[in-house]
């Protein structure tokens, strides 16, 4: 059982469900973690702002059976701003829905089935940290997707023409990007690619401020489909 020591730096956390059985587990699990707060969020009539400590929440836990226009609304007033990571409990997703919560910003998505405090804790924590936190099923139908949009993009693509992108990336761009893809966090790739954390982080938002990207999912969505991993 994963347990936060440091009380000198809080994730506060506010959770999202609209089953009240499944918010009291949540809570359950992360209310007895030292290094997580979490904080009340009562829904808000339309314009209204959330309460202070709850607006100054690093992470949102949000909990959804399937992504629907009610899912979709909540999620996008959550990431309003960008300040705030986003950490998915979902019971399933396809593969177009996958796309759409990553580009929205989601840092993290984890399986309902596979949600133990260990993996939600986890979850929590790298992505209060700006970690991107992916089931490997879901790495596998991203880039599953992504080769498939590659392939129908050169059979449409004139003879002699190239595909290009507007932005290039450089290489140490695409090998920081290819290593998130298989899963690796900051400590790894920067002892895989023998640089400090700091530059692995300083190329990542670099990269991401000049695409205009929204987290590091969308980041590798975005390098596969343009053809650079």
């Amino acid at each position: 059982m994963p347990v936060l020591t440091d009380r000198t730096d809080h994730v506060t956390v506010t959770i999202h469900a609209a089953d009240p059985l499944s918010r009291a587990g949540v809570l359950s699990l992360l209310d007895r973690q030292p290094a997580v707060r979490v904080v009340p969020w009562q829904p808000e009539p339309e314009g209204d702002a959330p309460a202070a400590e709850a607006a100054e929440a690093r992470v949102a836990v949000m909990l959804i059976d399937q992504i629907d226009e009610r899912s979709t609304a909540e999620l996008r007033r959550l990431l309003r701003g960008g300040e705030r990571r986003v950490v998915l409990v979902a019971r399933e997703l396809r593969e177009s829905e996958l796309f759409s919560v990553v580009e929205y910003g989601v840092q993290a998505i984890v399986w309902r089935h596979q949600a133990t405090e260990e993996r939600l804790v986890t979850a929590v924590r790298q992505a209060a940290q700006g970690e991107c936190v992916l089931p490997p099923d879901v790495i596998g139908r991203v880039l599953g997707q992504m080769h498939r949009l590659r392939r129908s993009q050169r059979a449409t693509t004139p003879p002699g023409a190239a595909c290009t992108t507007l932005f290039g990336m450089a290489p140490r761009e695409t090998d920081v990007l290819r290593l998130i893809s298989e899963g690796l966090d900051t400590r790894q790739i920067s002892e895989k690619l023998c640089y400090s954390e700091r530059t692995v982080k300083n190329i990542l938002h670099g990269l991401m401020t000049r695409l205009r990207l929204n987290n590091r999912a969308h980041a590798v969505a975005y390098a596969l489909r343009e053809g650079y991993i």
